[in-house]
């Protein structure tokens, strides 16, 4: 739950949020409070002064205009770590006017005095005031009239930034507040002020309207800065809500044990890490708009440029905000009473939140935006910048590829296996021992080449537990052949009555003369009437605990005593399995790990299945097919209006909310998957995020899958097309069939690979710290 990722933005987080404990922590928030002015003197004589010492009014700005130099990816780190201490007073309504005014060209004296201190700045971002030409004044000053919506900051403002509606648009003009009426208003931020402008017909000379600035850059300059504020507290809320659940004890036993309050604060948690990674994202795609490292882009990629920070500005704006506000709510509810009182900060941190939310605008408006311009096919492409030394590699690798690129498919396999490209993680001889920026070059390139490895499925689960605690005999004996695609595997876990709780499972091993007799019945077994053998795990000690008695094999699936029943599912397909295993013998030599000691392999095994099947979520439900099916839907729904002159064109006016916050859950999950990659290329453990990734991403696709049957309308009421003589293609009903046998298909995703309930007991209790749920009594 934080916005760095690199080891420098992580010193920099801690050091801003070192200095914030120590010069603006829970005393002056609540001396804050019960100022009359909210604080604001206090922050203008110590904090504002201390802030510019430390250099961050200017993180994002150049040199040259008093900064440090760096961008809008320091800056959001820096503002995310002080919405972490509910930092009181100026200092986002500062920041954001000064990069406001810096995007917009601004001269280098108004921007300069923000960024040493000197000024305070804010920023209106909703209309209301007027300018009309200045009648004799000086070429190009205006006359402004009207008066401002609430202005963050605005009571403390000396500079301030306003949109004013002309006969040629809206321009954006910057005003000396001494020069305007300022009405101080009561702020639902108790520790920020808010203010209301009179224009009174104030003139604005010409040097001080900002030619160069439009809304697009103005909102998104502020999605990033009020987003990275949210995410913050959102992180604020996530860790106090998780450690009050470690110490207040209820009914015996501490409250985070409680199954519903552990799924509350990790579902927080999963919303904090969106904000987190939306923030970055648009934060990046800001700074890359501008060009890198001060280079100009040439039109075109400016304008694709440009197109992809509106997009991520819309995404964070859409999730970022949203999740303070809701982690913020979920805290108080795992505060209880307490939280509702006055003197625990956590209304402060709601109240603030709040209004983000309504100073940045709804959250349904930005998500209809992200939904017209995914529409309009703007997309964000992840890039991941690579170290210079990536340049050699990539060479060696590419010229590796091309001989291969040269072969027929039949003809790959073999060097595709013998030189590791299959699972280039694993150790030699088995993989390549690539490290994680290896694996990147290495996915690159194929890609590059258009070309496809084996894909192993519960093969790569039984090679990761064979390389990590198989005899030398057992990988000399199944991995080259699992490498090459000759043997097909199957995983005996599950059963009727342990579900995902494996160590619960019933399925015995008793010792036999050279090896063990398995008896059990497994089920939701895929690939079981296929594969040739099985990994498998059994009971051979029942008088050891739980986890402690269990022990890893490998199974011949055409041993004698295994019956493989076919399951149909809610689609009427047959892709799942029953297996009875009825006294059938497995060798010694067959063994994975030790004896009682099969837990361990099998939480590797467990480990690899969560991490594939987060990375493979959007499998046929993903962004990619929404938008397919939206633009199907639209073009029939046009076809239709255009049938009947009186019927509106409908466009996506209905849809469109939904659709967008979809469009922008998809993002967060790419953008996690970026996240947690370059931690890997830095060194950094992603902790437990596969399974954060695992739990949004199938909830998302069932969402898309939802979506999609929607937009079928009466059509949705149609199966799947079992009926006599159907075919795909057949009518304009295929789309609907379709996503009326994807809208079942997809309840198995929330189920399979540990269901939605264990994921969230995963990520409260790993990630989160919370107690263990208590051991069952024993039988």
């Amino acid at each position: 739950m934080a916005l760095p990722v690199t080891e420098e933005h992580q010193a920099l987080a801690e050091s801003v949020r070192g200095w914030a404990e120590r010069n603006a922590g829970p005393q002056v928030l609540r001396a804050a409070v019960g100022a009359p002015d909210g604080g604001s003197a206090h922050y203008l004589q110590t904090l504002h002064p201390g802030l510019a010492a430390q250099g961050l009014l200017g993180l994002h700005l150049p040199e040259g205009q008093g900064g440090q130099g760096f961008g809008l990816a320091e800056l959001a780190v820096a503002v995310a770590e002080l919405g972490r201490g509910l930092m009181p007073g100026g200092y986002l309504p500062t920041v954001l006017a000064s990069a406001v005014l810096a995007a917009a060209g601004a001269d280098g004296k108004l921007v300069t005095s923000l960024a040493d201190g000197t000024r305070c700045g804010a920023v209106s971002l909703a209309a209301g005031i007027t300018a009309a030409a200045a009648g004799g004044g000086a070429a190009g000053s205006l006359v402004l009239t009207g008066n401002s919506a609430p202005v963050l900051g605005g009571s403390l403002a000396d500079l301030v930034v306003l949109p004013v509606a002309a006969e040629s648009g809206e321009i954006w003009v910057a005003v000396d507040a001494t020069e305007i009426d300022v009405t101080p208003l009561d702020s639902l931020d108790l520790t920020r002020p808010v203010a209301r402008l009179d224009a009174g017909g104030v003139v604005v000379p010409a040097e001080r309207v900002l030619a160069g600035l439009d809304r697009r850059t103005v909102t998104g300059l502020a999605a990033v800065l009020l987003g990275a504020e949210a995410a913050g507290m959102a992180g604020w809320a996530v860790t106090t809500a998780a450690e009050y659940a470690k110490i207040r004890h209820q009914f015996g036993r501490p409250i985070g044990q409680f199954q519903a309050v552990k799924h509350r604060c990790a579902r927080m948690l999963t919303q904090a890490e969106q904000a987190d990674a939306v923030v970055w994202d648009t934060a990046r795609a800001l700074d890359r708009a501008d060009g890198p490292a001060g280079r100009a882009l040439d039109a075109p990629a400016a304008q694709e440029a440009a197109a992809q920070a509106e997009f991520t500005a819309a995404v964070a704006a859409t999730v970022a905000v949203d999740a303070a506000v809701e982690c913020a709510h979920e805290c108080i509810q795992v505060l209880g009473g307490i939280g509702y009182t006055w003197e625990h900060e956590a209304h402060l941190y709601y109240r603030r939140a709040l209004s983000l939310r309504a100073l940045l605008g709804p959250s349904g408006r930005w998500a209809r935006h992200a939904a017209a311009l995914a529409t309009a096919g703007v997309r964000r492409k992840l890039e991941i910048e690579l170290p210079d030394e990536a340049e050699a590699w990539r060479t060696e690798i590419r010229a590796e590829l091309a001989e291969i690129a040269a072969l027929s498919w039949a003809e790959q396999i073999e060097p595709f296996a013998a030189g590791g490209w299959v699972a280039p993680h694993l150790p030699k001889p088995w993989g390549r021992g690539a490290t994680p920026l290896e694996q990147v070059i290495i996915a690159q390139e194929l890609r590059a080449a258009k070309l496809r490895p084996p894909v192993l499925f519960i093969g790569a689960w039984a090679m990761s537990a064979l390389v990590g605690y198989g005899t030398p005999e057992q990988r000399e004996r199944f991995l080259p052949r699992t490498l090459r695609n000759q043997l097909t595997w199957c995983q005996l876990f599950s059963e009727p009555g342990a579900g995902s709780d494996l160590a619960g499972i019933s399925t015995r091993a008793e010792r036999a003369d050279g090896g063990w007799r398995i008896t059990g019945q497994k089920i939701w077994t895929s690939l079981a009437r296929q594969a040739e053998w099985a990994i498998c795990i059994a009971r051979t000690n029942p008088a050891e605990p739980r986890h402690d008695g269990i022990s890893y094999f490998l199974v011949d699936m055409s041993s004698p005593g295994i019956e493989v029943r076919p399951l149909r599912e809610m689609t009427g397909d047959e892709l799942f399995n029953q297996v009875f295993l009825d006294d059938v013998f497995v060798p010694d030599d067959c063994v994975v790990g030790e004896i009682n000691g099969g837990w361990k392999v099998a939480r590797s095994t467990l480990a690899n299945e969560r991490v594939s099947l987060s990375q493979s979520w959007t499998s046929g439900f993903g962004v990619a097919e929404l938008l397919a099916s939206v633009a199907k839907h639209s073009a029939a729904q046009h076809s239709t209006a255009r049938q009947s002159a009186a019927q509106p064109d409908p466009g996506l006016a209905e849809e469109g909310e939904q659709v967008g916050r979809l469009v922008c859950g998809g993002h967060a999950l790419d953008v996690l998957g970026l996240r947690v990659t370059l931690r890997q290329l830095s060194g950094t453990e992603p902790g437990a995020t596969a399974s954060v990734r695992k739990l949004l991403g199938m909830r998302h696709a069932q969402q898309v899958s939802e979506c999609c049957w929607s937009l079928s309308g009466p059509d949705g009421a149609l199966g799947p097309g079992r009926e006599a003589g159907w075919r795909p293609g057949d009518g304009q009903d295929d789309q609907a069939r379709q996503w009326s046998k994807q809208v079942l298909l997809s309840r198995a995703l929330t189920i399979g690979g540990g269901t939605t309930d264990i994921q969230l007991n995963i990520i409260a209790e790993r990630i989160l710290g919370l107690p263990r749920d208590p051991e069952p009594p024993a039988a």
